[in-house]
């Protein structure tokens, strides 16, 4: 019964994944502190208002937090061309590999 849980693991490339997630986690962790710790503070500078991740759109007494919302955004497209560029990385030198 380990052997075929062993090669179950094997096969379907188990451990490659969880070690992917592990590591994709870690990154998005990295990428969160350089975006939080060091972009949006000057975005925070150059904005007008300073604290633009509290800005609130009221409409007929609803409490819409857009701030939140454009910030997520921004934080979700700089985590994925980070992740796009560091992937195209790793690809290009297995395709360099393979040659």
């Amino acid at each position: 019964m380990l052997k075929e849980f062993t090669a179950f693991l094997k096969q379907y490339g188990v451990i490659g994944l969880a070690i992917a997630v592990i590591l994709g986690g870690k990154l998005n962790d990295l990428v969160t502190a350089v975006v939080g710790g060091i972009l949006m503070p000057v975005v925070g500078r150059v904005t007008p208002s300073g604290n633009w991740r509290d800005a609130i759109w009221s409409v007929a007494g609803i409490n819409f937090e857009i701030g939140k919302v454009i910030g997520a955004g921004i934080d979700f497209i700089i985590v994925a061309f980070i992740v796009f560029w560091v992937a195209k990385k790793i690809l290009r030198e297995e395709s360099v590999g393979k040659k």
